[in-house]
């Protein structure tokens, strides 16, 4: 009780969080789970190698429908259950993990806190998870989720539905896309143009860039200039300082 009388009290419940992130150089990327994508893996592969390509060293919090459950000890050991796969890359299984971190406003905004302080050598955190995780999360900040399809249908309507949860639960109304596709494919374009048209007419939302991944393709090989060019535009430092203060007062405002 007395550190609740050592100083005066916060101008608001998100003052911890913005000062936590006011000076923070990691970089979280919201990746919105699709289980009805046959790469998936692939594509989280191709993002590492995209920010890697930049020398940054990524963590995967992988917290999707069908991923890894989190390990018990992950709760009050964090950093003893990230697994480092490569120089560059970092794993944490995490199904069911940020709600353990819920606060008493809904937020699981904490959770990014906590991995924050369990990985400080990572510069990019990739959180792969439900749209409903992903809400709680990053709820009315200036997070700019990634979503995830293939050129199959089921895909698609999961993408989209994932974007109708995430615009009207959380405010969060721009969106990438990546879209694993051949080469040669004759639909990828379409279905591209055909969620950025529901978006905008249905849901009040916004599609600003989406990138087309070869499923085939080996994740060492070179990003395609359009996965470099889209990383390299989320390393900028001024989208990172807007997310940051956005996740600070999303734990006032969910």
């Amino acid at each position: 009780m007395t550190a609740l009388h050592s100083r005066p009290a916060p101008l608001d419940q998100a003052d911890g969080l913005r000062r936590l992130f006011a000076h923070a150089r990691v970089r979280f990327v919201p990746v919105v789970s699709n289980p009805h994508v046959a790469f998936g893996g692939v594509m989280l592969e191709r993002l590492c190698t995209a920010f890697g390509e930049h020398g940054r060293h990524t963590l995967v919090v992988d917290a999707g429908e069908h991923s890894p459950v989190h390990a018990e000890m992950a709760t009050l050991e964090m950093a003893e259950c990230i697994e480092p796969l490569s120089p560059q890359v970092s794993y944490l299984a995490a199904r069911g993990l940020p709600i353990k971190f819920v606060d008493t406003h809904g937020s699981t905004a904490p959770f990014l806190q906590a991995v924050s302080d369990a990985a400080p050598h990572v510069d990019v955190v990739l959180i792969h998870a439900t749209a409903a995780d992903l809400c709680r999360l990053f709820a009315r900040s200036e997070a700019r989720p990634l979503l995830l399809a293939d050129d199959r249908p089921a895909s698609v309507t999961h993408a989209y539905a994932a974007m109708k949860v995430l615009t009207q639960r959380a405010g969060l109304i721009v969106h990438d896309l990546l879209l694993s596709a051949a080469p040669n494919s004759p639909r990828a374009e379409r279905i591209a143009m055909q969620i950025a048209s529901c978006a905008d007419d249905f849901l009040g939302a916004v599609l600003r860039d989406w990138v087309q991944i070869d499923p085939a393709s080996d994740a060492r090989e070179a990003p395609a200039p359009a996965l470099r060019r889209w990383a390299q535009e989320l390393l900028q430092p001024a989208g990172a300082m807007a997310m940051a203060a956005g996740m600070a007062d999303s734990a006032v405002m969910n």
